[in-house]
């Protein structure tokens, strides 16, 4: 990636500059400094097993999610909104809910919030095309609440089968109520932040980091995400 693009990549996450640790060849280098060995290692429990979702292929759980009435959401929803991206990818991106504009358009992150995480994405040299984005939540709480347990444990089955399907090499959790939720804790994202967590029987590595929505409206934190994402991606350079 050019210097130039990267400025500008970076400049929409609101940093202006990026100063460089290493030799000055290593501006086209998309790796970064090793992850130190003793970077904090926390362990998701799996979630139980969902029969009613094993054994479905991409279509079928599609079909499932759109018909799907296990919990009050589907009275309120204009449409379920499954997840994008492409099923073959190395990362997966994991939101919390839909809001407004997602629950009009049937995709998730769109909007000024996706363009910032597409924006974030690019700055580790990803393309929104080269990862799978999905939220914990198919449906739109009303008002963009923030989903109650019953719902969030109803949905969970059907991002446990998208992981299965998709077998990624490491997941970006964006936000509290997505990271609270898939590592069963009431931790602070700023406790599970720089931390590598394992998720699933599979021991997928998780990365958290701040919500794009909230990055919009604290722009102060924005060099803390950018933080994160090198994270993630010498965390996933590691293998």
């Amino acid at each position: 990636m050019s210097s130039a693009l990267r400025k500008e990549y970076l400049a929409a996450l609101g940093l202006e500059t990026w100063t460089l640790r290493g030799p000055a060849t290593a501006a086209l280098e998309p790796v970064a400094a090793p992850v130190t060995e003793s970077a904090p290692v926390a362990a998701a429990a799996p979630h139980a097993a969902a029969p009613r979702e094993a054994g479905h292929d991409w279509p079928q759980l599609r079909e499932r999610v759109a018909a799907c009435t296990r919990c009050g959401l589907s009275a309120t929803r204009t449409q379920t909104v499954f997840g994008v991206g492409n099923s073959l990818a190395e990362w997966l991106v994991v939101g919390e809910a839909p809001g407004a504009e997602e629950d009009r358009q049937g995709e998730p992150f769109v909007g000024r919030a996706g363009q910032l995480l597409n924006a974030m994405l690019r700055a580790i040299g990803l393309k929104r095309e080269q990862v799978y984005i999905a939220n914990v939540l198919k449906c739109r709480p009303p008002q963009n609440r923030d989903p109650v347990a019953a719902e969030t444990m109803e949905c969970l089955p059907y991002l446990d089968r998208q992981i299965a399907l998709l077998r990624p090499k490491i997941m970006l959790v964006v936000g509290r109520i997505a990271a609270q939720n898939l590592l069963r804790t009431d931790a602070k994202l700023g406790t599970l932040r720089q931390q590598v967590h394992s998720f699933g029987p599979s021991g997928v590595p998780l990365v958290v980091t701040y919500h794009p929505a909230y990055l919009l409206r604290s722009p102060a934190e924005k060099r803390k995400a950018w933080e994160d994402l090198k994270f993630a991606r010498e965390v996933f350079a590691r293998g």
